[in-house]
């Protein structure tokens, strides 16, 4: 090795030893403030080096077992393979499922496993989407009765109305045992969700995204086109906001 790079080698792992012995110093309070940081700026990686030295200092914090949930969730997100995102998905739901237990009366931690429930349905089987189903209407059900003014809370029981609304006559009976498990639903129940989560925050693009696919389910293409375009036409303001507007570009590529 040439004496440059081994002087760089020894730099680089003096200020990775110097980070560490800091981060170690800080207390609680100051590593949430700094993971903080790079949470509003959706870096879940770098968050998480501080959220996780936190964590161990501090194992019964709520609201820092719902921003490591988050974190994983952002991560999920951003995984190539169906994999990897269910082993991540199954980190954020390991402590959203703390937060929940912890704080029985804190509608954050109780809507946390519902969003990681319902963001690890796309690559699960059809047996655990329908095991899954019961928890998110439940987690959902018990965050709006701790807080009406919940928006994400409406917008997760939107989704779950709409999903159950798309799991037709057909489908079931060739699902027999595993679909005849599930309640039916309506578009028109997801909807009334989606209505009441857009009155109470109108700044979330996904409300009115998948209030127009909501439409679409329904045959509304004059509804479904308008909504969808205007929340494709609002700001990226939160980590899943491309990924919600891809999923209204593909509804918008299906209207007639």
């Amino acid at each position: 090795m040439h004496l440059s790079s081994l002087l760089h080698a020894i730099s680089m792992a003096t200020a990775l030893l110097l980070t560490s012995a800091t981060v170690r110093a800080q207390s609680a309070s100051d590593l949430m403030g700094s993971g903080d940081v790079f949470d509003r700026k959706f870096q879940a990686g770098k968050a998480l080096e501080y959220y996780l030295p936190a964590e161990k200092l501090e194992p019964q914090n709520v609201p820092l077992l719902v921003r490591i949930a988050r974190q994983y969730r952002h991560l999920m997100t951003d995984a190539t393979t169906s994999a990897e995102k269910l082993r991540l998905g199954g980190s954020a739901l390991s402590y959203g499922r703390r937060a929940a237990a912890l704080a029985p009366n804190d509608s954050e931690a109780q809507l946390s496993p519902a969003i990681t429930y319902g963001k690890m349905l796309p690559f699960q089987g059809t047996r655990e989407q329908v095991d899954a189903s019961p928890r998110i209407k439940a987690a959902a059900d018990k965050a709006l009765k701790l807080d009406q003014r919940n928006d994400v809370a409406w917008h997760v029981l939107g989704r779950w109305h709409q999903a159950l609304a798309n799991i037709g006559v057909l489908k079931r009976t060739l699902g027999g045992l595993i679909y005849g498990k599930l309640p039916t639903s309506t578009n028109e129940a997801a909807v009334a969700c989606f209505d009441q989560a857009i009155a109470i925050n109108p700044n979330r693009l996904r409300h009115y995204i998948e209030l127009g696919r909501t439409y679409a389910q329904m045959g509304r293409t004059d509804e479904a086109r308008k909504f969808i375009t205007q929340g494709m036409a609002m700001p990226n303001k939160e980590h899943d906001d491309p990924e919600l507007k891809e999923r209204g570009r593909l509804a918008l590529a299906k209207l007639p």
